[in-house]
């Protein structure tokens, strides 16, 4: 590394994964086969360390994109995309024929650049996140177009603050989050976040929310009474100052209430073998990449990440 400071980014794979293949343009391997996802996963992870030049990297894997634990409290969990139920295994996710042939070679390739690639059974790559950014003692950057990743937020975090950095817009046009942006578009503290998405709901996810609460009546009642164990208080509490209308919303949700707030607290302590995270600047194999990348079609994308890590050293 260029500097002795230590630097951890933490990629949601996944969500970066699926904007490429929709966002790329289609680019035939020799055989035929369409490795857009590929092609766009590989320039995306060196536009990115060349901008942060992190010390350590993680690809954050989904190894259960909807685990059964967070199925069992809010049965609707991700229910939509839900195109096969499997016994004692994850379920399939609704994914198109081309991506999903792409995955395993994503992977594949990732791996043979000697990049750690982590995930968890039983757990989404947002817990694997929220783990490695717990506790990291270092700075940390979380790229991922999940907002509920925002409750990791932490500018006072031991070892340097915890940022986001949100691709809603694309990789290319990724927004900085940290308190002072939180605070600035919810009117909430980081810290409230998760307490805030369990009240406004989020039917990509599948949660359904306090029925007529959205993000502006959410925040009144955080900024009011703190979190959402105060705001099921109040509403219990004649004397409280909560408006009669979101009383009777907050009691009419009580059961979902009830379960919400661990289907969407991000996993903060699984175990996890954190001694493979440090980014190398050279493959550990070169010419399994120069294959990779001849059988693939991926020359140019790996060209430049090969520059890029060899620029780190």
């Amino acid at each position: 590394m260029t500097s002795d400071v230590r630097r951890l980014l933490l990629l949601d794979t996944a969500s970066m994964y699926f904007r490429a293949y929709f966002g790329m343009p289609s680019y035939a391997a020799p055989d035929g086969t369409n490795v857009n996802a590929v092609r766009g996963m590989l320039g995306y992870v060196a536009r990115l360390v060349d901008e942060y030049r992190p010390s350590d990297l993680v690809c954050c894997w989904d190894d259960d994109w909807r685990p059964q634990w967070r199925v069992d409290l809010i049965p609707s969990y991700k229910s939509h995309r839900v195109v096969e139920e499997v016994e004692s295994a994850p379920d399939v996710e609704e994914v198109e024929d081309e991506l999903g042939r792409q995955v395993p070679l994503i992977r594949e390739v990732l791996e043979a650049f000697g990049i750690c690639v982590l995930g968890a059974p039983g757990y989404e790559a947002d817990d694997v996140i929220g783990t490695l950014a717990t506790g990291a003692g270092m700075p940390v950057d979380a790229v991922t177009g999940d907002r509920d990743l925002f409750q990791l937020v932490d500018d006072d975090a031991e070892g340097g603050p915890v940022r986001i950095l949100y691709i809603g817009k694309g990789v290319g046009r990724h927004e900085r989050v940290d308190e002072q942006w939180v605070r600035e578009k919810y009117g909430i503290e980081a810290r409230q976040y998760a307490d805030f998405a369990t009240l406004r709901g989020d039917a990509s996810d599948g949660l359904p929310g306090v029925a007529g609460v959205g993000e502006k009546t959410a925040a009144s009642m955080l900024q009011k009474f703190g979190d959402l164990d105060g705001i099921v208080a109040a509403a219990g509490d004649p004397s409280s100052g909560l408006a009669n209308g979101p009383r009777a919303k907050i009691k009419a949700a009580a059961d979902y209430l009830a379960v919400a707030p661990e289907v969407v607290a991000v996993a903060r302590d699984i175990e996890l073998d954190r001694s493979r995270t440090t980014l190398p600047t050279a493959p550990p194999d070169p010419d399994l990449v120069a294959s990779l990348a001849e059988r693939w079609g991926l020359e140019s994308p790996t060209e430049r990440l090969l520059g890029v890590l060899a620029a780190q050293a």
